[in-house]
């Protein structure tokens, strides 16, 4: 049996405490700084004498602060919510209503005021980190009980707050540490999205649980293309976790390979779809490395099904396969009834098992659509259309809800798009549907990042690539324009952001 997530990562404080945990923006943690800090911070939450389980808001950037936060309050018995500094002020707002939470720990001062909730400000936080207290682990979130809540976005633009329990992180963690990935037993990880995302669990609670050290990115190093290539070269990184999407960019760079950086011997992919041409270009520039496309719903707890994309799986595949499921979670393929549907074809994906969330806190009519009981487990509908082989093996089509129709015929956004980035004159793509004032799909609209070519007038542009596109597409998928971008606009956690494409195209 595993040993418990808090003690084990309180166990290094003990047997190597200047071992370095935390390593951000040139400042280094110890693991005995984690310890003491977040013992300190605990037995503070105690004497605040809050209702056990109830959550606490976490608010801040990416310092070393968040993580003692979130293991403070953890010890403390309470669950722990991630809000991004970078967050609008009215999406803290509707998350603090939503979850009503027992306290607010402000690593980052708050934008505003959140009535009916105690505040330990980022000042006070300093001082009680200060203090040197002997905390005895008595009352940490175990078993079922929920451990954080991550918010998403929600299509009605009302957050959801997700809750993965004890149990859900625990058999993640466990997966990730396992044969699936043989992953180096000295984990060096690179963490890049914000805490608010739940991909940043990837790397967070595998690297601590193993006394690894995580390598954090800021969004300010992200963001900007010299500070990032200035930056990575002095990371000892030997896991690099992250969207497709921001190795996409870092792709970019031109030493970015293997010569470069030869420690450098796993990628996990996880938050959006790997496409085929970004996996295809890392694997010539880190032919030694392991790359592996992960899926996973922040429903079920991070990821729940990995494949290694090796070079005869790039042979095999225009369209990457999404994995096989992970130990403790079942998958059926069902349609629009919730009837299982055979092998090979295509419906909704829905999960059952040992990851999968209990469901949204305070939220029981999004509850009832989302959760069912199948043999027993509360099951999760994801939204995603795959078909599953007779071996397991998922293969995915895009999102329920990108499907659009247009003349007629029923169109996913996603396998448009992933047709048009695999053109030889595109790097990247994102396809959109413009709407008429009847609310029905005029054409679709491609937005294109090209790559560099001698072909310098659009029109010519164009050209090319819808007559390579007729030989890949059906006529009526082909998009009707073209829009050139050099880039993509990327959401807070650094997937490509559709919906304000579509916003772009389609303004209110």
């Amino acid at each position: 049996m595993s040993r418990n997530l808090i003690e084990m990562i309180d166990s290094y404080a003990e047997s190597n405490g200047d071992r370095i945990s935390y390593n951000y923006n040139g400042r280094q943690n110890t693991y005995r700084e984690l310890k003491t800090d977040s013992d300190a911070l605990a037995e503070h939450i105690d004497a605040m004498a809050l209702k056990l389980n109830q959550p606490i808001i976490v608010f801040g950037e990416k310092s070393f602060e968040m993580i003692v936060a979130f293991l403070g309050a953890v010890k403390s018995g309470h669950p722990y919510i991630p809000v991004d500094v970078n967050s609008p002020s009215d999406r803290l707002k509707l998350i603090n209503e939503i979850a009503q939470p027992a306290a607010v720990i402000a690593v980052s001062p708050l934008p505003i005021t959140l009535p009916g909730v105690e505040v330990i400000t980022n000042e006070e936080l300093e001082r009680i980190c200060l203090e040197k207290v002997t905390y005895h682990n008595t009352h940490s979130v175990h078993g079922d009980q929920t451990f954080y809540i991550i918010f998403t976005s929600g299509t009605t633009g009302v957050p959801k707050g997700v809750e993965i329990s004890y149990n859900n992180l625990m058999s993640f963690v466990e997966w990730i540490k396992g044969s699936d990935f043989n992953l180096p037993a000295d984990l060096q990880m690179l963490q890049q999205p914000a805490y608010s995302f739940d991909l940043s669990v990837m790397s967070l609670y595998p690297t601590l649980y193993s006394g690894g050290t995580l390598h954090v990115l800021s969004k300010k190093t992200t963001d900007n293309f010299i500070v990032l290539f200035t930056t990575l070269p002095s990371l000892a990184v030997n896991v690099w976790v992250s969207t497709p999407s921001f190795v996409t960019i870092c792709l970019l760079e031109p030493t970015f390979d293997q010569a470069h950086y030869p420690q450098l011997t796993h990628f996990l992919f996880c938050g959006e779809e790997l496409t085929h041409k970004t996996a295809a270009t890392l694997k010539k520039r880190f032919p030694d490395a392991h790359i592996f496309n992960t899926y996973g719903p922040t429903e079920a707890t991070v990821a729940i099904s990995q494949i290694e994309i090796t070079n005869q799986v790039l042979d095999d595949f225009n369209r990457l396969p999404i994995g096989y499921l992970k130990a403790g979670v079942h998958g059926q393929v069902v349609d629009d009834q919730r009837n299982p549907l055979p092998s090979a074809q295509k419906g909704e994906l829905v999960v059952y098992g040992n990851s999968v969330s209990k469901g949204y806190i305070n939220n029981p009519e999004k509850n009832r659509q989302a959760f069912y009981q199948v043999k027993g487990h509360n099951a999760y509908r994801t939204g995603d259309i795959v078909a599953m082989r007779e071996d397991g093996l998922l293969e995915y089509f895009g999102r329920s809800d990108f499907q659009v129709k247009l003349n007629g015929f029923r169109i996913e956004l996603e396998d448009v798009a992933g047709l048009v980035s695999q053109e030889a004159h595109v790097k990247q793509a994102v396809v959109v549907p413009k709407y008429n004032a009847q609310h029905t799909v005029s054409m679709l609209i491609a937005y294109v990042v090209p790559q560099d070519e001698t072909i310098k007038n659009e029109l010519e542009l164009t050209a090319a690539i819808k007559k390579n596109l007729t030989q890949t597409m059906m006529a009526y998928m082909l998009p009707q324009k073209f829009v050139y971008r050099k880039s993509l606009p990327l959401s807070r956690n650094g997937k490509v952001d559709i919906r304000a494409v579509i916003n772009e195209v389609n303004p209110k």
